[in-house]
């Protein structure tokens, strides 16, 4: 079973240029239902696959700090998905995605969120301010430095 991280950023961005940031020589292929997806397997170096995606009407929602439900409808949406096997979560997966998600914020400017398992809300920016949510989760994976 993979864990499942989800940067959404907000907006109508071309898929290359998040590509660029979030998975260089990342290969085009499609989505089940057609959609074009940008997608790089990096296991080996990184610890996940990455796929990059856009979308209209998004809708997602995910558990806040705490307990109460976040919703968000971005009109246009760019989704960054990180899959990792659970045996290198810790020791790869995780550090490296986040530096990588702190690429992607850093080289963008809009809105954004991340989300575990589409379930728990992990970060947002709204404005141009970062918050993290779920501080445990963030200490407990010693990661606290790469989103400042």
């Amino acid at each position: 079973m993979a864990v499942e991280f989800r940067l959404t950023l907000a907006g109508d961005i071309p898929l290359g240029q998040v590509a660029e940031l979030a998975a260089p020589g990342a290969t085009e292929t499609r989505t089940t239902s057609g959609n074009r997806m940008l997608s790089a397997a990096l296991n080996e170096e990184r610890g996940y696959v990455v796929d990059v995606t856009s979308g209209i009407h998004g809708y997602y929602d995910a558990e806040d700090d705490d307990g109460s439900l976040w919703v968000w409808e971005p009109e246009t949406y760019v989704d960054v998905d990180f899959y990792m096997r659970k045996d290198v979560l810790a020791d790869r997966g995780i550090p490296h995605m986040l530096a990588t998600v702190a690429n992607v914020l850093d080289g963008r400017t809009e809105d954004a969120a991340l989300v575990l398992n589409g379930n728990w809300l992990l970060l947002t920016r709204v404005g141009g301010k970062r918050r993290k949510h779920r501080p445990t989760w963030w200490s407990h994976h010693e990661v606290d430095r790469d989103l400042a």
